[in-house]
């Protein structure tokens, strides 16, 4: 298509590997980001289906297999620390809780941003977008206005420059779940695998292993929205040492480290969005069907959903085709992705102890005949286009 200039909106995983493609193809791109630095924190998160394709074709398989998190599997475990359910690591492109490809969200958005020489406009963000027959213009809350061809928005569910675009057509389906994440030392005894416990009153508490010599910890708990998401990080803090000081198992642990970490807090959503482009400005990832974690696919997403939108660019007469197709080739996948187990979260995260005893039993007996099923996401398969 004529004009070969885009600015994407967030460095995160998407926003990146959506360089990549363009600048296979020839583009020029601006990567502008509200951090004022690459962001290296994050969890731990997987690389399966098509995404692993993606990744393939982008020829950094074995590297994030190098930087992987050597997470072993996934275990269920009770007050004391005893394993209930016991679900090893897969080498299936697909299947399980742990996959082959685990890595931590900071290490691969390293890894794809290495592989891009965009120019990256950190500690900055989009105040004003302004279409025209020729362009967008764009102001920055840091520096001149500037002109793109085309301007691709891959920032979080809560996307503000969403909003300033495309008004509040999309609409956020909230999961009555609030999630923390945080890093915590790693001490002596700590399993290389995913330890998941649940306790009364819909409570949840992980600690995944990384490549880093520490560990990964969440709290998570059963609640409808109240604003949390909004609070200081401070408050957050205090929030979670009220819903969590009789938790038990390493709830002490996770609570006494978490007051010197940065916490990430968040009220788990999806996005649905009556249409992912208007003019020369397109959603991508999370800001286009944020699955939430739940599904275990958000970073499969914005892998594939990054590569079709930077092949259609690459290979269409417009931007109206690029993006007509890139909704039409994404829709399915994304539909699929965003069908979670009926009883979501309340499934997981029993509020009895007759409730979390079921769960157990449930998973120690899928575990015994070894049916992944329960842990494998709902979408892994999708015919990845070929573009030139």
């Amino acid at each position: 298509m004529p004009g070969r200039t885009v600015l994407i909106s967030g460095a995160s995983v998407a926003g990146p590997a959506l360089a990549y493609w363009l600048e296979a193809a020839g583009w020029q791109a601006t990567i502008v980001e509200r951090a004022a630095e690459l962001r290296s924190e994050g969890q731990n998160i997987d690389i399966r289906g098509a995404a692993r394709e993606v990744v393939r074709r982008m020829g950094l398989e074995d590297t994030i297999r190098a930087a992987g998190t050597g997470e072993e599997g996934t275990r269920i475990v009770d007050a004391g620390g005893r394993t209930r359910a016991s679900f090893p690591a897969t080498r299936s492109d697909t299947a399980g809780a742990t996959a082959e490809l685990e890595i931590l969200r900071g290490e691969l958005s390293r890894i794809v941003v290495a592989q891009t020489s965009a120019e990256y406009l950190f500690g900055t963000t989009i105040t004003a977008v302004h279409e025209d027959e020729d362009g967008v213009a764009v102001s920055f809350t840091d520096g001149p206005d500037r002109r793109f061809d085309v301007v691709v928005l891959a920032e979080g569910m809560r996307s503000r420059t969403r909003t300033q675009v495309f008004g509040t057509e999309a609409r956020i389906r909230h999961l009555g779940m609030y999630t923390s994440y945080f890093t915590i030392p790693k001490k002596p005894g700590d399993p290389d695998w995913w330890q998941w416990y649940n306790a009364v009153g819909g409570r949840n508490l992980g600690l995944r292993p990384d490549n880093l010599g520490t560990m990964r910890a969440t709290l998570s708990f059963l609640s409808p929205p109240r604003g949390y998401e909004d609070l200081g990080q401070d408050e957050q803090k205090q929030l979670l040492h009220r819903v969590f000081r009789d938790a038990g198992w390493e709830a002490p642990r996770m609570l006494a480290a978490m007051d010197d970490a940065e916490l990430y807090f968040e009220n788990l959503g999806q996005v649905f969005a009556p249409t992912w482009h208007r003019g020369r400005i397109a959603l991508l990832g999370d800001a286009a069907y944020c699955a939430s974690p739940l599904s275990g696919m958000g970073t499969s997403l914005a892998l594939v959903g990054a590569y079709v939108l930077g092949g259609e660019l690459s290979r269409a007469t417009s931007h109206r085709e690029a993006f007509a197709n890139y909704e039409r080739l994404m829709r399915p996948y994304v539909d699929k992705a965003q069908k979670l187990i009926p009883g979501g979260p309340r499934l997981a995260n029993p509020k009895s102890r007759l409730g979390i005893k079921v769960l157990q039993t449930t998973m120690g007996v899928a575990a015994r005949i070894g049916s992944l099923s329960l842990l494998t996401p709902p979408a892994d398969k999708f015919e990845l286009p070929t573009y030139s």
